[in-house]
């Protein structure tokens, strides 16, 4: 069964007791925002509730017994393009964090601010209207933001139409293909994503990927992004298409999966990077 939150919080309340009435596995929304009042609604009527769409570190914890979590949390988002940082020639780096005003991008940010840290690199936060680069950054600077996808997509745009372009630019909604129509030329800029072909490895349930892939762009017409197949694996626990899985069994987080660091191209395609 389907039901349409419409992105709508009291939607969601009037729909989803009634879904889950009459379901065996329950899926719970996409975004943290409606994961949250998903997870209440799960907790005061004893059932379980599979998040496939809230990477809210707060989303994971806040009902242990009633949330199993498939994703990533919020705060782990950057740790692929922080070590791919890190990891090149020229330190120390200096990277200027961008979150939006949810808590979403707070977690992200605040996330990638601490991984800095320990991996020796210097941070200066910014939000989405401030003076980007912010004074005091050198030339060679680096620019990773975690927001809304207009407000990633309008940070990203302004800083590579800046006079001092960041030398590497990651932004969480450039993960996504619509990312390419928002911004003139994504070229070279990193995205984060949930899932990408050929990252997954191994699956120890469910369809393998190639099958998935040749399922869905037949039912759809279209190419799946990640939060496609993150809801397949929703109810497949276990090693799937959309990669590890292992929960906390007291905390109900998700220990086990990895996001996946992504990279526009000149010719306008998304790639996994590395890959």
């Amino acid at each position: 069964m389907v039901e349409d939150d419409r992105s709508d919080v009291r939607t969601l309340e009037t729909v989803l007791p009634g879904v889950a009435a009459r379901c065996d596995l329950l899926l719970g929304p996409y975004s943290t925002r409606l994961m949250r009042a998903a997870g209440q609604i799960a907790a005061e009527r004893g059932r379980l509730v599979w998040n496939q769409g809230g990477s809210g570190d707060d989303v994971a914890e806040a009902h242990p017994g009633h949330v199993v979590s498939v994703l990533t949390p919020a705060s782990r988002y950057a740790e692929p393009f922080l070590r791919r940082l890190a990891a090149e020639p020229g330190g120390p780096h200096h990277l200027c964090i961008v979150s939006g005003p949810g808590s979403f991008g707070r977690q992200v940010a605040d996330g990638a601010e601490a991984l800095a840290q320990v991996l020796g690199i210097r941070t200066a936060r910014a939000a989405p209207g401030d003076q980007v680069p912010p004074p005091g950054l050198p030339a060679d600077w680096n620019l990773f933001s975690a927001g809304a996808f207009e407000q990633d997509a309008a940070v990203a745009a302004g800083a590579l139409r800046s006079p001092v372009p960041p030398r590497r630019l990651c932004a969480v909604a450039a993960g996504v293909r619509e990312f390419s129509r928002a911004v003139e030329d994504p070229g070279g800029v990193f995205g984060v994503a949930q899932w990408f072909p050929g990252a997954a490895g191994d699956v120890a349930l469910g369809p393998p990927e190639e099958d998935f892939l040749r399922a869905y762009s037949g039912a759809a017409g279209a190419w799946p992004d990640y939060p496609a197949a993150q809801a397949a694996a929703a109810g497949l626990d276990t090693s799937t298409l959309f990669g590890g899985f292992r929960i906390d069994p007291v905390r109900g987080t998700q220990l086990a999966h990895q996001t996946v660091l992504v990279r526009w191209t000149t010719a306008g395609e998304l790639r996994r990077d590395g890959g």
